[in-house]
């Protein structure tokens, strides 16, 4: 088993931050060519933002296997073949005219980004200890955050420039380009090999779905992450088709998405010692009165800055709310934070991707009144959750009498699930 050198250590840190956020940059980058694929593709727009949901739907139910996985085969080889994978995937895409080619390739490369993204979270809990591990996982939520700013105003530029496979052509080669530096300075850092119990995980996981605010916590994450999503299905045909804009501002739009969502996380971290349920019922509260106010006002103001009114609004809060939440279910249980990480980030992705299906598939989304319906509909579901839950403080979570305590087996899992 090839070791990583202890003087490339350095390099290996900066390669495994840089690949973190592979996931939003896979989902996001080609948001701005969804119109231009429905035409070059002959299909309907329903159709290529499936590919959206079934690429987080991988990449959530993934999760769910993968930390195991990698504690069994180590983190070094899954991971130089999953980018290698991810990379051929990113080319078929972008040569191919068959809608289910692209499916079944998007699918793919959900599995290949679960894989890359643990593996690379895992080498922190290997390498680093103490304060030095506090300092860099601290920076995952914020290097994320990039990926969903970055990636869609680098789509709308591609796609000006080169069509919307010169999306998937630059992805092939990011993955080709990381996969030679790997190949050069990466190695192994598992120090031993861990047995992977699917019983022991099972009941595990049943245990945390059984609890009311866990789930809860899920659902409201699934919703309020299927709010930003929802919009970045539709904004391009909304600002393409109905506003006449070009896919760069798409992008650009996408951007303010992006800047709106990490506004609201940076505000729920200012105020992380207030009582969660009320600071989350206020920002519910603004999202639906947003909503009712903005519904009214866009049918006789259709243009581009009352959709940016609407994305700030609802996305800030929507922002607000998910970090919030996230960090509740990742350490709702700390006698087992490792399966909490990968029942967290595997179950919100699930629900966001079958809520925003529903939303795309059962409302036509066609201008800014039928967006902020579906704005909305989400917002009501997320406050009646709210206020039916009753949320535990942090010195109330502790393990009840019918939560199982166990020892954790998998530090991989121990570092909290990217979004």
């Amino acid at each position: 088993m090839r070791r990583i050198k202890e003087s490339r250590i350095g390099w290996n840190t900066i390669m495994s931050l840089c690949l973190i956020p592979l996931s939003g940059f896979a989902m996001d980058i080609f948001i701005p060519s969804l119109p231009d694929m429905a035409v070059q593709l002959h299909t309907s727009p329903a159709s290529i933002q499936l590919t959206l949901s079934l690429f987080i739907i991988s990449y959530g139910i993934s999760q769910l296997i993968v930390g195991g996985l990698i504690d069994i085969y180590g983190r070094y080889m899954p991971n130089m073949i999953s980018i290698l994978v991810f990379s051929a995937a990113s080319f078929i895409i972008a040569y191919s005219t068959n809608l289910q080619m692209i499916y079944a390739m998007r699918i793919l490369q959900g599995f290949t980004v679960a894989v890359i993204a643990i593996s690379k979270r895992a080498f922190f809990i290997d390498i680093y200890k103490g304060e030095a591990l506090k300092k860099y996982t601290s920076m995952f939520s914020v290097i994320w955050a990039i990926a969903p700013i970055v990636a869609p105003f680098l789509g709308g530029f591609f796609q000006t420039t080169w069509g919307w496979s010169s999306n998937f052509m630059f992805l092939g080669y990011f993955g080709l380009v990381f996969f030679m530096v790997e190949l050069i300075i990466g190695g192994e850092s598992m120090k031993v090999a861990q047995p992977f119990s699917v019983q022991s995980m099972a009941q595990t996981y049943g245990s945390m779905i059984k609890t009311p605010d866990f789930t809860s916590g899920l659902v409201v994450l699934g919703l309020a992450y299927g709010m930003i999503l929802l919009y970045g299905m539709c904004s391009p045909f909304l600002i393409e088709h109905q506003l006449h804009f070009s896919a760069a501002t798409t992008g650009y739009c996408s951007l303010f998405s992006g800047v709106s969502v990490m506004i609201g996380g940076s505000v729920s971290r200012i105020l992380v010692s207030k009582p969660l349920g009320k600071k989350m019922m206020l920002a519910s509260v603004i999202q639906l009165l947003a909503v009712a106010i903005m519904i009214p006002l866009t049918r006789y103001y259709h243009n581009l800055s009352t959709l940016l009114i609407y994305v700030f609004l609802l996305h800030s809060t929507a922002g607000f709310i998910f970090n919030n939440l996230m960090s509740y279910c990742l350490i709702r249980f700390p006698q087992y934070a490792g399966k909490a990480s990968g029942l967290t980030g595997g179950g919100f992705a699930v629900v966001t991707s079958i809520l925003s299906s529903l939303m795309i598939n059962t409302i036509s989304i066609t201008n800014q009144v039928t967006l902020g319906i579906a704005y909305g509909i989400i917002a009501v579901m997320i406050f009646l959750f709210l206020i039916k839950t009753k949320w535990k403080e942090a010195e109330e979570r502790k393990p009840e009498g019918n939560e199982i305590v166990e020892e954790q087996p998998l530090p991989i899992q121990s570092i909290p699930v990217e979004a």
